[in-house]
């Protein structure tokens, strides 16, 4: 009984060991993601994505295969001016299997205020990359209705 209840006790120490550096290595890719967007490095930045990434912006019309993303960020990433948005308060769930890991995290804009960015990550060859980006501005439920009316007015 003894072996058994130390095994099973170090197979949960390598699970959680493993799950810790999962962790660890998307929060880096994240920080990388926000870090290299704030620095206006645009291979950088390009680079954390898979090859069949998707951006979703804050626009409704802004859904964007990784291809049309480059081409929206190039001219501003050449003129030096990428996006800084601060993150705090993130969440990484992941699959079963560890090879796909998705993510919540608040962020903070100098512009738009607190907004929230989601999205997933797969794991290819290894390294962690961005699958899928979304960032949305989160509207209070009080205000809800009324940028509501200002979204169907326009």
């Amino acid at each position: 009984m003894l072996r058994v209840t130390f095994a099973l006790l170090c197979l949960f120490t390598s699970a959680l060991a493993y799950a810790d550096k999962n962790s660890e290595e998307v929060e880096q890719v994240l920080n990388q993601l926000h870090k290299m967007a704030a620095n206006a490095n645009y291979d950088g930045y390009f680079n954390l994505y898979s090859e069949d990434a998707v951006f979703i912006g804050t626009d409704a019309t802004e859904v964007w295969a990784i291809d049309e993303f480059k081409a929206y960020a190039k001219p501003h990433f050449d003129k030096g001016t990428g996006w800084t948005y601060h993150p705090r308060d993130r969440h990484i769930y992941f699959s079963k299997n560890r090879d796909v890991a998705w993510f919540d995290e608040l962020l903070d804009n100098k512009k738009l205020g607190e907004t929230r960015g989601t999205g997933v990550l797969v794991k290819q060859n290894g390294e962690w990359k961005v699958s899928q980006y979304h960032l949305t501005i989160p509207i209070p439920n009080a205000l809800a209705s009324s940028v509501a009316e200002l979204i169907n007015a326009k």
